[in-house]
């Protein structure tokens, strides 16, 4: 049984359905009463993030808050009314207090909804793609869509916790820095129940400045996706397709390019006594820099000319 939360719940979408795009034909109304918008017909894909990509998480898209601290990024006002602003980048996916123990990752402040996805295939693999381990799974209790971005389990405060957080509990929260939150959406691939309502060109608000998600709105069908919950294959080295990953002398498997024996944020890796590739493996939530500036799409490292596929591709 799935847990319940703001998204997955049938009524909490009808309301979404119904919520969202009078939303969206206000701010219209909004901007053509403005003169903005005016020729547009869709939200404005092409445009790159507004935050600095540079020296913290903070300054990057995942600061859920939608106010980077450097300054002069998207405005949080615009998402008030769509997801709780805690005022912290860190509580939106850990807590010091009430952590979810069976997720598999350090004080996880987010439920995980009990799913079987529809996992990668080709006649091609020599590994067969299991279920995500933990270290995707982590990343899909928000990518996967089926939870809001901001239904974390321990909210910032005391009396603030419930295991299951749905709409009733998400709405408990006040968002002292503008209205508060309502609508509680998520990075769901249907625009009408989520983010992409705004971030896609088929749903999107002429003149908003919202840049398009659908890379991040991943779903639960990974049939187009790099295969996590799949062993690194054991056979791997001179002659062979795979590269062969060093140990840090606990079992964990990586690929220590600068030879010191240690894990490096910037350094692929696999997980567990099967070593398993997953979401983990290359991307870094936090974000790894590569000189003054993280690595696109989170990755732990440059992707350059392949580079991070042949980390682990003898090709």
């Amino acid at each position: 049984m799935r847990h319940a939360n703001p998204v997955s719940n049938p009524s909490t979408r009808l309301r979404l359905l119904l919520q969202i795009p009078l939303l969206a034909m206000l701010h219209l109304a909004c901007l053509a009463t403005f003169g903005l918008g005016s020729g547009d017909s869709h939200a404005d894909v092409d445009l790159t993030t507004k935050f600095s990509n540079q020296g913290t998480i903070g300054n990057t898209r995942h600061n859920l808050t939608q106010r980077q601290t450097a300054g002069g990024g998207p405005a949080g006002a615009t998402m008030d009314s769509f997801r709780n602003d805690y005022m912290e980048v860190c509580v939106y996916c850990h807590t010091p207090h009430g952590a979810n123990t069976t997720a598999g990752a350090p004080l996880w402040n987010r439920a995980i909804i009990a799913t079987t996805y529809t996992v990668y295939s080709s006649n091609s693999l020599t590994q067969t793609p299991s279920q995500p381990g933990a270290a995707s799974l982590v990343c899909l209790s928000c990518h996967d869509g089926q939870q809001a971005v901001d239904a974390i389990m321990n909210m910032p405060g005391s009396g603030r916790y419930q295991a299951n957080p749905d709409a009733g509990f998400l709405n408990s929260w006040n968002n002292s820095r503008g209205p508060d939150a309502t609508i509680h959406i998520g990075l769901n691939p249907t625009p009408a129940l989520g983010c992409l309502t705004c971030h896609s060109p088929s749903g999107g608000i002429p003149g908003t400045g919202a840049t398009d998600f659908r890379v991040a709105a991943i779903g639960t069908d990974l049939r187009d996706d790099h295969p996590v919950g799949v062993n690194f294959p054991t056979t791997n080295g001179t002659g062979t397709d795979w590269k062969s990953p060093n140990s840090n002398g606990a079992g964990t498997k990586f690929f220590d390019e600068d030879a010191d024996g240690r894990i490096d944020k910037g350094e692929i890796r696999l997980y567990g006594a099967n070593a398993t590739v997953e979401c983990g493996s290359c991307h870094d939530p936090h974000g790894v820099t590569n000189g003054t500036s993280f690595n696109a799409t989170f990755l732990r490292k440059s992707n350059s000319g392949s580079a991070v596929c042949l980390t682990c591709h003898s090709k």
